[in-house]
């Protein structure tokens, strides 16, 4: 079975500024390439798991998504391999996609045989954190601290490092 890295986007890959309604809108956060390098090159498979309920609202619709992930894949794939993008386009609805429920996690799991128990769920807010705790996974929380996640720090290049340095002892 294989290890995983399931990153939220917005907050931890990119810069979050304003809602992310088009591919202009859409920067990434400095060492984020390194961060997945590193991380692929340690074993990790890379998934992303975010919640985009602008859909539902009616802020973005699926292919201008579909633009900004593709854009963010493009600027990846030099450096690493996102394996797969699930998104919940929920906001009030309740279809059991949207973080803290685990289920975009547990779906990528069974997909693709991936260890739940040696992946994390890397984010930046509580709702990240608390669905990677029901999936069974590891937790690492960017910004601001949680004694709730396993991993703290500043930014995606710190707690990619934190998570490598923790497998290797």
């Amino acid at each position: 079975m294989k290890k995983a890295l399931f990153l939220d986007r917005d907050g931890v890959i990119n810069k979050n500024l304003k809602p992310i309604n088009n591919p202009e809108d859409f920067q990434l956060y400095s060492g984020v390439k390194e961060a997945l390098r590193n991380a692929e090159q340690a074993g990790f498979e890379l998934f992303v798991v975010t919640n985009q309920g602008g859909i539902e609202l009616g802020f973005i619709t699926v292919e201008q998504l579909n633009e900004i992930h593709n854009k963010m894949i493009e600027i990846l794939k030099q450096y690493c391999t996102i394996r797969e993008i699930k998104f919940c386009p929920d906001y009030h609805k309740d279809t059991g996609c949207r973080k803290p429920k685990p289920n975009m996690i547990l779906e990528l799991c069974k997909k693709y045989d991936i260890d739940i128990k040696n992946s994390f769920m890397i984010g930046d807010r509580d709702t990240d954190i608390e669905a990677g705790k029901r999936a069974g996974c590891k937790t690492a929380k960017i910004g601001k601290f949680s004694g709730e996640a396993d991993v703290n720090g500043k930014d995606l290049f710190e707690v990619v490092k934190k998570i490598i340095a923790e497998i290797n002892e």
